[in-house]
C-alpha cells in the first residue's frame, strides 16, 4: 500500500512542495535570528552538524538508487528467464507419447498466457491472486501429465531425465519473479529519507539568506531536483505501477505463446 500511494505523481507534487515550505521556513528562521537584513547577507556556514546530515543524505540517496536499480534490473531479466524456461520446457514435450502431446501443449499455451496477464492488473490484489491460484492449478495438471506420460508406452527413455528438470526450473521461476515483486527495503528507509529531504531542505533555507529576497530560482532548483530523484527511486522500486515499468516486456510471453 505504501508504494502504491508513494508511486503516484501526486507524492512528486507533495514531496515539491514540502521542500519548498521548509526552505521558506529555514530561510525565515535565518532572518529572524540575524535580526536586520545586513547581518542576513554574512556568508554562509558550513558546520560539521550540517556536514554530517548532507553526508548521510547523500550515502542513502546514493544507496536507495542504486538498489532500486539493481532490483529493477533483476525483474527484467526474471520475465526472460521465465520466457526461456517456458520455451525449453515446451520444445521436451516431443519427449512425451504422441497421443497425449497435443493435451500438454494445450496447457502450455493456456498457462504462457496466463503467466503473461498475471501483473496485469497487479494494484488489484484479488485479480493478481486468483491469476497467481489458476497459475499453481495449470502447474499442477502439467506436472500430472508429464509425470504420466514419462512413463507411458511411446515415451522417450529419456523423458523423465529431460523434461521434469524443465518443468521444475519453469515453476520455480514464478516463485522468484513474485518474491523479487515483493522485495523492497524496509519503509524505514523511505521513512528517513524523506526526513533528511525535508530536513536538509531546512537547513538549506536557513543558510540561503544573503539578503531579504525570496530566490526562487535556487528554491525551486533544489526542491524540484531532489524531489524528482526521491520519485524515480520509488518509481524504480515499483515498476508495476510508476511510468518506469517492465509491462512491455509481458508481451514476450504472449508472442510466445502464439508460437505454440
Amino acid at each position: 500500500m505504501l508504494f502504491k500511494l508513494l508511486s503516484a505523481p501526486g507524492f512528486f507534487l507533495s514531496l515539491c512542495t514540502l521542500m519548498f515550505i521548509f526552505l521558506e521556513i529555514g530561510r525565515r528562521v535565518r532572518i529572524l535570528i540575524s535580526g536586520r537584513e545586513g547581518s542576513a547577507s554574512r556568508n554562509s556556514i558550513q558546520g560539521p552538524v550540517e556536514t554530517v546530515i548532507f553526508a548521510l543524505f547523500g550515502l542513502l540517496l546514493a544507496f536507495t538508487f542504486t538498489g532500486a536499480g539493481s532490483r529493477f534490473e533483476a525483474r527484467l531479466h526474471l520475465i526472460t528467464d521465465e520466457v526461456n524456461a517456458i520455451g525449453t520446457a515446451y520444445l521436451r514435450i516431443d519427449f512425451l507419447p504422441k497421443e497425449i502431446q497435443p493435451q500438454v501443449r494445450s496447457l502450455f499455451k493456456t498457462y504462457t498466457l496466463v503467466r503473461a496477464n498475471v501483473y496485469k492488473q497487479v494494484i488489484d490484489e484479488k485479480y493478481t491472486k486468483s491469476i497467481l491460484d489458476s497459475t499453481t492449478n495449470l502447474q499442477n495438471q502439467i506436472w500430472k501429465a508429464a509425470v504420466q506420460g514419462c512413463y507411458k508406452p511411446g515415451a522417450s527413455v529419456d523423458c523423465a531425465k529431460i523434461l521434469i528438470p524443465s518443468l521444475n526450473e519453469m515453476f520455480d521461476i514464478t516463485t522468484t519473479r513474485e518474491m523479487a515483486r515483493l522485495n523492497h527495503p524496509p519503509t524505514i528507509i523511505y521513512v528517513m529519507l524523506i526526513s533528511l529531504s525535508l530536513f536538509s531542505a531546512l537547513l538549506v533555507g536557513y543558510d540561503l539568506p544573503r539578503s531579504s529576497k525570496r530566490n526562487l530560482l535556487y528554491m525551486l532548483s533544489y526542491a524540484i531536483i531532489i524531489s524528482l530523484v526521491l520519485y524515480i527511486i520509488i518509481d524504480l522500486e515499483t515498476p508495476r505501477f510508476g511510468f518506469i515499468n517492465v509491462n512491455p516486456l509481458d508481451q514476450t510471453l504472449v508472442n510466445l505463446a502464439k508460437t505454440m
